[in-house]
């Protein structure tokens, strides 16, 4: 994924609000991160305040409240619906079936919101515990990017004797390899890279580096991101503290977010996935993905499963998209605890247009479509020796979620076409209350002022991607990366 976005020396975000590479001037110390400066940004920004954001933050407002009003206005036809509804069989079925759909999802959240409030992060072990370590870095037409990651990953507070970096050029057709050569100018003995014959898919490519490293642990680091100077040793500490942890998921936020309006949209989203959902996920060891952007194995655990992943099939076609939930599917599945660290970053690029975005959400679709068939056959199993319980939640969860698509898509259908009005305002009316809880988390951990892009993005989900699921599940047997460049 190629994206004109801020260079590692151009971050100036704190730690609380997104995260600072060290900057240093040669090999033995910090190596300092070139690059262009961002004319977009100045040119839509006046008196640091994003323009284009703060349109669709105000047109965001007019038209949630605006609905509400409209809800209010229109009580008299709401109630002549439900009257309508109460007096046929059908209708009655609808409302027990969609109130017990509703009963069912406000448990589980609160259900969440109990394991989030009972999660914690693990504090970094001391140099003396922290084990040997493999960073793979797969890359495929990132060109300057892929630098900028490797001179984040030197500049870690991480010791250099424990700390092996490799970095696999999956057959670029740009200038990625250079930049690859040149950072291995500058890194010397603390960098190893190599090239692929030919583009093989990112699998392959960590496949590669799985088989070359030496490490007790691998972390994986997509070549389009920055880590924190204490992000490998903070990620790697789970693995350290608990013997029954197999994986460790890090905190995932967007590096170019000021770049688009989507950008700063996804970075609201990422919070609540990451910092919400997956530290609710880690309470009960069952993380259901460990990022591409940053994760770490236990090297058994990695061994134990490698050749089943790189030899992995969906409808007798290779997989070539979602290695990271296979791996964290084979891992749990092995009884490993899959835990995730809040205090483990990483900036990542995401898509700053439309097209872009709703093909990183295909790929994401079809793999989720994918794993939660791989999870069924062994999450009722005696996998593990301590509970099961939550992971079972978690994927029943998710397979209501799939398995509802359609009969909601076909209700969302008939509404539309019978009672227009009452869909769209009832619509808006539920993103002003649902994405008021994504405000105020986001709001809480970070700022008011960006928190607002939750209410954009829940518009942006419910009427420009509604359609993402049902086409990742109807086509979940292609294959295609469709985001790299």
């Amino acid at each position: 994924m190629k994206i004109d976005t801020f260079t590692a020396n151009r971050l100036y975000l704190t730690e609380r609000e997104t995260i600072t590479p060290r900057q240093t001037t040669d090999n033995k110390g910090p190596i300092k991160l070139k690059g262009s400066n961002d004319k977009s940004e100045s040119e839509m920004e006046k008196g640091g305040v994003y323009l284009p954001g703060l349109f669709t933050i105000i047109a965001t407002f007019l038209l949630l409240l605006g609905s509400a009003y409209l809800v209010y206005e229109l009580q008299d036809e709401f109630e002549q619906l439900h009257a309508e509804r109460m007096a046929s069989t059908w209708g009655v079925i609808l409302i027990v079936v969609t109130t017990a759909l509703l009963a069912v999802k406000g448990s589980f959240f609160l259900y969440n919101l109990y394991l989030y409030i009972k999660y914690k992060p693990v504090k970094s072990v001391s140099d003396e515990e922290l084990p040997t370590l493999t960073v793979i870095v797969p890359a495929y037409n990132e060109g300057k990017l892929v630098y900028d990651t490797l001179i984040s990953l030197t500049n870690s507070n991480y010791p250099e004797s424990k700390l092996q970096i490799l970095s696999i050029d999956d057959g670029s057709k740009d200038d990625t390899w250079n930049w690859m050569q040149r950072a291995k100018a500058e890194l010397g003995d603390r960098l190893s890279i190599y090239q692929q014959p030919e583009n093989k898919g990112k699998r392959h490519a960590l496949y590669r580096g799985f088989n070359l490293g030496s490490g007790e642990v691998f972390v994986t680091v997509d070549s389009d991101s920055i880590v924190k100077n204490n992000t490998l040793r903070n990620l790697v500490s789970p693995l350290v503290t608990n013997e029954n942890c197999g994986a460790v998921a890090g905190n995932v936020r967007v590096l170019n977010n000021k770049n688009s309006i989507i950008a700063k949209m996804l970075n609201v989203s990422f919070v609540l996935s990451f910092e919400f959902v997956r530290s609710a996920e880690s309470s009960v060891g069952s993380v259901l993905c460990t990022p591409g952007a940053l994760a770490a194995y236990r090297r058994p655990a990695v061994f134990a499963c490698l050749p089943e992943w790189i030899n992995q099939t969906f409808m007798g076609q290779p997989s070539d998209i979602g290695e990271d939930r296979a791996m964290t599917n084979m891992i749990m599945k092995q009884g490993y605890h899959i835990l995730f660290q809040r205090n483990a970053y990483v900036l990542t690029n995401v898509p700053e247009r439309y097209k872009g975005l709703y093909k990183m959400f295909i790929r994401w679709g079809r793999s989720n479509v994918r794993e939660n068939l791989m999870m069924s056959k062994f999450v009722f199993k005696n996998f593990r020796e301590e509970s099961k319980v939550g992971a079972r939640l978690l994927f029943i969860n998710q397979f209501l979620s799939i398995a509802l698509t359609y009969p909601f898509l076909l209700l969302m259908v008939f509404l539309i076409v019978s009672y227009p009005v009452l869909f769209f305002s009832s619509t808006l009316f539920s993103i002003l209350i649902m994405s008021s809880f994504p405000v105020f988390f986001y709001a809480k951990r970070y700022s008011i002022k960006e928190a607002f892009y939750a209410y954009s993005y829940s518009l942006l989900y419910t009427f420009g991607l509604f359609w993402i699921t049902p086409y990742a599940i109807a086509t979940a047997s292609k294959r295609g990366w469709l985001t790299r460049g």
